[in-house]
């Protein structure tokens, strides 16, 4: 299954790719069904109210990823990438003092946040653990329209149909109808078409992307940039702000601290060596601080984990010797293409296999990335791919009080660590390794399914119920 470098990197909001972009456009996509529904519907009675019911993960810890605001915001008409973040709390308190809603196209409608949109803190739902129910009911009662979605992670939905048909298609199915020129479906596949074509995974990567979006390579130069620049500006916002981020669990703001602290002791004696690692943290750390906040950022690949990618990225630009704007663009198509493989044979989804899907996932990214971009080979590359996310396999997704915060905000710094020392490891070496990718890959597969529901983001068990006595 190929997936695009614009589907790993999203622009969107926080605090959560799965639990805040996903329902948001869900609710998006509900409308646009509504809209044609008079032809779906012969004779169905008019149009007057709107419901939603989460269910799994989005249940357990909805309230602390805004879930509620977000599936508001979505029945509203926005969606995440056009959204301004600055205005969501105005628009949702607008929606629950009226109890009604005016969605471009439909009319006013019907929606009480209060009593509409339920929590159902029962079992999961059979096809994901992040289920969302959107449903119309017409000026009697009845029911008018009803779908179903999963947000599998990244800001990736479907609805159950979708699903059902996902899994019944395969690999082979699925190479027969993409047309690109390296449709590798695992890490062996890339591997040994880098070795037939003479092409670096970059090279492919851009190769395919071009063919998907039918656009020159100048083109796609140029949307990468832009997603970089929204993750250099989310990273630079989080170094100006300060304050106590929201959600009740008072957690103060440090990236801004941390990076006066960094930036009075560079050219002094006082800056130790390993100093390099707290520029990492910092960076990582402002993005994620920004996260929490709802602020904008950009899936890699997911929000709880956005930070890992974008702080190996300043870090190569302002830190790594030779740093070229090539090098950027070649360590997000390396990473894309990882990130890619992580998801089709796996999941980057913390409801779903717990944070070693997702920071797990964006450390291999960028140790990829950023092995790619410092010259390494193909082989090189996918060994830092393996050794960053060997490290992460079994990490729990545990958010203290359901909010992307602790310890999520330093463990993408240290996800970003680790990132930079797999990739120079496997730069020492000559890329032949115990464990091959597609294994580690299929053990973070395997281990999710066995992982406990209760260490897979809803919050009942870990860290987020051994919290500080008040």
């Amino acid at each position: 299954m190929f997936l695009s470098v614009f589907e790993i990197f999203k622009i969107g909001v926080g605090p959560s790719s799965s639990h805040t972009m996903g329902p948001m456009t869900a609710a998006a996509r509900f409308l646009n069904d509504l809209r044609g529904a008079a032809e779906i519907i012969p004779g169905a009675g008019r149009l007057t109210r709107l419901g939603a019911s989460l269910h799994g993960s989005l249940a357990f810890t909805g309230k602390g990823h805004a879930t509620d605001r977000a599936v508001i915001l979505g029945l509203i008409g926005y969606e995440p990438a056009t959204l301004d973040p600055d205005k969501a709390e105005e628009l949702e308190a607008e929606v629950r003092r009226t109890k009604r809603i005016s969605p471009p196209g439909l009319g006013t409608l019907d929606f009480d946040p209060e009593a509409d949109l339920v929590f159902d803190y029962g079992p999961p739902m059979p096809g994901h653990a992040n289920g969302l129910v959107l449903r119309a009911f017409d000026e009697g009662g009845n029911p008018y329209m009803t779908q179903t979605y999963y947000s599998v992670g990244g800001g990736f939905v479907v609805t159950e149909a979708e699903l059902e048909a996902a899994k019944s298609r395969t690999l082979h199915a699925e190479k027969a109808a993409m047309g690109y020129p390296y449709p590798f479906g695992s890490a062996a596949e890339m591997l040994e078409m880098g070795r037939t074509s003479g092409k670096s995974i970059a090279e492919m990567k851009r190769a395919n992307e071009c063919v998907h979006q039918k656009i020159q390579p100048r083109e796609l130069s140029g949307q990468i940039t832009r997603i970089c620049d929204v993750m250099n500006d989310c990273i630079d916002r989080g170094l100006r702000m300060e304050g106590i981020l929201p959600g009740g669990l008072s957690v103060k703001r440090r990236a801004r601290a941390i990076h006066e602290q960094l930036l009075a002791e560079s050219g002094t004696n006082q800056r130790q060596p390993h100093a390099v690692n707290d520029w990492l943290s910092v960076y990582a750390m402002a993005v994620n601080e920004e996260n929490a906040a709802g602020g904008r950022v950009v899936t890699s690949p997911t929000n709880g984990a956005a930070g890992v990618v974008p702080s190996v990225i300043r870090y190569y630009r302002d830190h790594c010797i030779g740093a070229t704007q090539e090098g950027v663009e070649t360590i997000m198509l390396a990473a894309s293409a990882i990130g890619g493989l992580i998801k089709h044979r796996a999941s980057i989804s913390g409801a779903e296999c717990g944070c070693q899907a997702e920071v797990g996932s964006a450390s291999a990214m960028a140790a990829a990335g950023l092995c790619a971009a410092l010259g390494g080979s193909n082989e090189q590359i996918e060994n830092a791919a393996e050794i960053a996310l060997e490290h992460h396999l079994g990490m729990t997704c545990d958010p203290a009080a359901g909010l992307v915060q602790v310890p999520c905000i330093e463990r993408n710094g240290l996800g970003a660590i680790k990132a930079v020392s797999a990739a120079s490891l496997a730069l020492r070496g000559d890329g032949t390794h115990f464990m091959p990718l597609d294994n580690c890959i299929e053990t973070m597969r395997q281990t999710g399914e066995d992982m406990n529901t209760k260490y897979k983001e809803t919050s009942l068990g870990g860290l987020a119920v051994n919290l500080p006595e008040c």
